[in-house]
């Protein structure tokens, strides 16, 4: 008989939009054991090949089905450093779950009888960490001699600094912000990522000599000249994508309209969530409209609906897009999620003008209803304005979730750093080192936007490669 999918416990949405606790509970054992037992160990196993970093995905299921857990956990981790972190927040469904056997050819996303790879690697991930389970350094004598500066403690950086660390290089994090964890801490609410997860994967860097400083910005307090300088051997950049980008409308300008980035900043590294325990509140509205369909709109959505609850105003945001559902890049999950806990989504929509009352903050919003035209750049399907379909919506606290641009505070001042039309630093895709020799970098500063396994398995690759560019300044 088919095996049917165990569907991860999930708090219901009616108790979850009161606060921000994690809203999967995840596998404990036994459905761990029955999900990892739908696998069908296939001979080529596709699932690998939908893994940025490479994890062997059919090898550590097979582990899990035998109960030797901490086998499986040191699989996870000869390829994938934070393995709580990613069977949390992967974008599963268009990866590993995707390139699953059981998912039909030429789906969009995942079929849902794939197997919950994700799932099975938070459920091993969480055992290595409740467990303590030790990894094994693969530290090298002739590398000890070597300090490398990372830039960035996000997702690549981190990863970046756990590769080069584990091999015997002496690693030291610059980040600009007074806490690490880059958009994994800024971005992604503790109900998608919970904090004490995010620091034991930190954390268990700083356990293995990677000394992490804060409140340091490259570009400003020192260059990259200035980096090599003081003794570093190579350098990777894990800048990220940290400048918003804008619609370009009337009214844009208006009081209460925020970037997603400075909104989520807000909600989630400085904690406005708790105010007046924490002392940077964010403003909340009646009628809060979010501005985009991918996973920091989501996220964006139900902060503001957890904020209305909290602070006992009647929940009332919306979703605007400017496409189809299908169309849309977030996580189905997400979206899922978002709609049980009661967020509006009005697709198909485009942003004209923000509209404000006497005091200059937004009032309204006037939008345009669109169709599908042919698609363009992106592949997907172009949104076309319907003649006279003008109309207006309330809004007295917007966010714009239209994506992010390359971070420039250090690419302005190091013109030798060659970047692209969008501000990207280029970079030797099989190597990542940028147009400065000894100088890498990875994650969203070089391809845009994109998911926090694709960073590390940029930084990965820029990792492996540091090591070789090390060991040849010994000759």
């Amino acid at each position: 008989m088919k095996k049917e999918p165990v569907k991860a416990k999930e708090v219901l949405a009616s108790q979850r939009i009161n606060g921000f606790g994690e809203v999967v509970a995840g596998y404990n054992e036994q459905e761990a054991l029955e999900e990892a037992n739908r696998c069908l160990q296939c001979k080529n196993p596709t699932c690998i090949s939908g893994c940025p970093v490479g994890i062997n995905i059919k090898k550590f299921i097979f582990q899990l089905t035998q109960k030797d857990y901490s086998g499986a956990y040191l699989t996870i981790r000869e390829k994938n450093n934070f393995p709580s972190i990613c069977g949390r927040i992967c974008p599963a469904e268009y990866q590993c779950r995707k390139a699953c056997v059981l998912t039909k050819k030429g789906s969009v996303f995942a079929s849902p009888d794939a197997i919950n790879i994700h799932f099975l690697e938070r459920f091993t991930g969480d055992f290595g960490m409740k467990n303590s389970v030790a990894v094994g350094a693969q530290k090298e004598k002739n590398l000890s001699k070597f300090k490398v500066a990372v830039v960035g403690s996000g997702p690549a950086g981190l990863c970046c600094a756990g590769e080069l660390s584990r091999m015997g290089v002496e690693v030291k994090v610059f980040e600009g912000l007074h806490q690490t964890g880059g958009v994994l801490r800024y971005g992604i609410p503790p109900f998608r990522l919970p904090r004490g997860i995010l620091d034991f994967e930190i954390e268990s860097l700083t356990k293995n000599s990677v000394e992490i400083t804060p409140n340091f910005i490259v570009g400003k307090n020192l260059t990259i000249t200035e980096l090599f300088a003081q003794g570093f051997d190579a350098i990777f950049l894990g800048l990220g994508a940290g400048t918003p980008s804008f619609l370009g409308v009337k009214g844009e300008n208006l009081c209460n309209i925020y970037s997603a980035n400075e909104f989520l900043t807000r909600v989630n590294l400085m904690s406005a969530y708790k105010f007046p325990e924490f002392h940077t509140p964010v403003n909340i509205g009646k009628h809060m409209v979010v501005i985009g369909g991918g996973n920091t709109a989501m996220d964006a959505a139900r902060c503001a609906l957890r904020l209305q609850k909290i602070n006992g105003i009647p929940a009332d945001t919306t979703i605007l897009y400017r496409r189809t559902e299908v169309e849309m890049p977030a996580r189905r999950l997400e979206i899922e999620h978002a709609k049980e806990e009661g967020i509006k989504f009005r697709l198909l929509i485009k942003p004209e003008e923000f509209i404000a009352d006497a005091n200059g903050c937004v009032m309204k919003m006037r939008c345009q209803e669109c169709e599908l035209g042919e698609p363009d750049s992106s592949g997907r399907r172009r949104p076309v304005p319907i003649k006279g379909s003008d109309f207006e919506l309330d809004c007295d606290l917007a966010v714009i979730a239209i994506g992010l641009k390359a971070n420039q505070i250090l690419t302005k001042v190091t013109p030798e750093l060659k970047t692209d039309q969008y501000g990207d630093i280029t970079v030797n895709p099989e190597t990542m080192e940028t147009t400065v020799k000894g100088v890498f970098a990875g994650g969203d500063i070089v391809g845009g936007e994109g998911t926090v396994i694709e960073a590390m398995g940029m930084a990965k690759r820029a990792s492996s490669a540091m090591i070789k560019f090390l060991l040849s300044k010994e000759f």
